[in-house]
């Protein structure tokens, strides 16, 4: 489509533009307000603007606010090269953890062309606000902080706050739990300097062999995954972060990772409508902020071959932004991805993006090669200057609702303990309480009853050590803690296996790789081969601390005299399970997926108040 040459294409400014650069300095140079504190659902103060437009009144709705003609906007726009309009379009990654000369190719990116945000990943939270600092004063226009942090900044960053994957949250029948969560991260982005989650996980994990999505989908309902998505949108957006709900058009139904190849998805046109596309379009009857657009094939919304749907102006333009009327910010995923960048080179990919109808690109393989070839695009007639434009002043728009106009430095003092709150803590225990699903509790094994001489013991396999959940069980019980590896071979397995016949009861733990959930736990044929005995001894209470589809890695785990899902190995979470074994808890959890004809979607035992044990 384009071609490698790239000749000048722009002429310079006119020289009475730079009455209103004067006009930008001295508006950069005002005292700080609170707007970007300000809910979604408050209006920031009047904005005094010395260029003779008078007052300017923040419009209450953000989506009313990037269609708003602005005074901050305009004369901001007016002082940028058209290298720069096209620049203020595309995102790039930041580390804070990768040292001086990674930084300093970041901060490159930032003085040379002038690129609108930058999307954070891996570091530590006092690395990442002094790094914002710097990038932010360097940068000619406040740049705006995005952060793929669909747990918190917990995700992301070490010493912070994580909260559970949607899979575990998909186990919640209080949403109202889900919008205090997103509320709370809304909090810690605003402390961080932060304005924009690529979160909620809009799609419908409805294939159990999904790679990519899965446990970071609320479930297979699409009435829950909606509801849920909401709760999580609202608890972000009415407090001041832009929610960015992904991946449109619906990425739950496939078995390819689109981060390797590119996925390709052959559901009908009605399907799609009523399955796929139905959170989004609930979502931006609500007022959804954002969405991002996934790197798929789907040949029933746009035929060309090998195209995916981020370059799509049938799938962009069409459907999102016309036909679903969505008028918030479209991200590209990560113009990295083998999803686009197999069939596309850096550069085409990117301007073919903004010829689809995208507003933003997001992590991008060449900086340089992209604005090249948008340029090019623009001499060529794919794209028009006017649309680039467009965007450029819609991107300053979403920054002035965010505060940016009038930007503060992130102040360090104390910002550690601001982002571990006990709020935090709090919801964390909610959330985990509210989440266990009891599928098993065969002659009601639990609560487990203080019986003298009864012998317990507890069992973590994929622990090197006695593990949270052992210790509350010890401190409620006498137990004898035993832990064993993942790995284990025979000759250990047979060992604990004698170990384990002189107690009458046996408290299971199994464990994944990591505190993430994993699609493959990785046990050797021999420590199944214990999960399997333990499971039809009829003395077993066992608990899966991770996705609750590894179920099926489980021969016989149905026959358990007691089974519960706790989805992840959170700390909150391995202190509810303890709690609810001696009934102090109710089990309120039901299983977000079909997991197997054992296990379907809505499955648990649920009680709505504690069991009382006998004592």
């Amino acid at each position: 489509m384009l071609s490698l040459s790239h000749p000048e294409i722009y002429n310079k400014l006119p020289f009475n533009q730079l009455l209103t650069i004067l006009v930008c300095i001295l508006l950069f140079s005002c005292d700080g307000s609170n707007a970007q504190r300000q809910p979604f659902s408050e209006k920031p103060k009047y904005t005094s603007y010395p260029d003779g437009a008078g007052k300017y009144e923040m419009p209450a709705n953000f989506l009313e606010a990037l269609e708003t003609p602005s005074p901050w906007v305009d004369s901001v726009f007016n002082t940028m090269t058209p290298d720069e309009r096209i620049a203020q379009l595309i995102i790039v990654e930041a580390f804070s953890n990768k040292g001086p000369a990674y930084e300093a190719d970041v901060m490159r990116l930032i003085k040379d062309y002038k690129v609108g945000g930058i999307i954070f990943f891996q570091g530590g939270p006092i690395r990442q606000a002094k790094l914002t600092n710097s990038y932010q004063a360097a940068s000619k226009i406040p740049l705006i902080i995005s952060m793929d942090a669909e747990t918190g900044v917990g995700m992301r960053l070490d010493s912070t706050v994580q909260y559970p994957y949607q899979m575990m949250l998909g186990a919640i029948d209080d949403n109202g739990l889900i919008y205090r969560m997103g509320a709370e991260i809304a909090k810690e982005f605003r402390r961080l300097g932060m304005h924009v989650n690529f979160a909620p996980v809009a799609d419908i994990n409805n294939n159990p062999d999904n790679p990519i999505i899965g446990y970071r989908s609320f479930g297979e309902s699409r009435l829950d995954v909606t509801a849920k998505s909401l709760a999580f949108m609202r608890g972000m957006q009415e407090n001041g972060i832009i929610a960015t709900a992904k991946h449109f058009p619906g990425h739950g139904d496939t078995n390819i990772d689109s981060h390797h190849d590119l996925p390709v998805i052959n559901h009908s046109r009605y399907r799609l409508d009523t399955l796929e596309l139905y959170p989004f379009k609930e979502l931006i009857k609500h007022g959804l902020g954002g969405i991002m657009v996934a790197h798929m094939h789907i040949p029933q919304l746009d035929t060309t071959r090998n195209l995916p749907s981020t370059l799509s102006e049938p799938i962009v333009t069409g459907l999102l932004k016309k036909g679903l009327e969505f008028n918030g910010l479209v991200f590209t995923d990560a113009m990295v991805m083998k999803g686009v960048t197999k069939y596309f080179p850096p550069g085409e990919a990117e301007a073919r993006a903004l010829m689809a109808g995208n507003d933003v690109l997001e992590r991008l393989t060449s900086v340089p090669k992209a604005i090249n070839a948008i340029k090019l695009a623009v001499l060529e007639g794919h794209l028009q200057q006017a649309d680039i434009d467009k965007r450029c002043k819609k991107m300053l728009a979403a920054k002035q609702w965010l505060g940016l106009a009038r930007y503060k430095p992130i102040n360090l003092r104390n910002l550690q303990k601001d982002l571990n709150p006990p709020e935090a803590d709090s919801i964390n225990k909610a959330l985990a309480r509210a989440s266990l699903t009891l599928l098993r509790n065969r002659k009601h094994m639990l609560p487990l009853r203080h019986k003298r001489r009864l012998k317990v013991a507890t069992v973590a396999f994929g622990a090197a050590k006695p593990t949270v959940f052992q210790r509350e069980i010890r401190k409620r019980i006498k137990s004898t803690d035993f832990v064993i590896s993942r790995k284990a071979d025979k000759k250990e397995t047979k060992k604990l296996k004698r170990q384990l016949r002189k107690y009458d009861v046996v408290l299971v733990a199994l464990y994944g790789p990591s505190i993430t959930p994993s699609n493959q736990l990785g046990y050797s044929e021999d420590a199944a081969e214990l999960v399997k005995d333990l499971a039809n001894s009829k003395k077993a209470a066992i608990t899966l601390f991770d996705n609750a589809y590894t179920l099926n890695q489980f021969e016989d785990i149905e026959n358990s005299r007691a089974l519960l899902v706790a989805y992840q190995p959170l700390t909150e979470a391995q202190k509810a399970v303890a709690a609810l074994t001696f009934g102090e808890i109710p089990a309120r959890g039901q299983l977000p997926v079909t997991v197997n004809r054992h296990f379907p979607i809505g499955a648990g035992i649920s009680k709505d108040k504690p069991l009382v044990a006998v004592r």
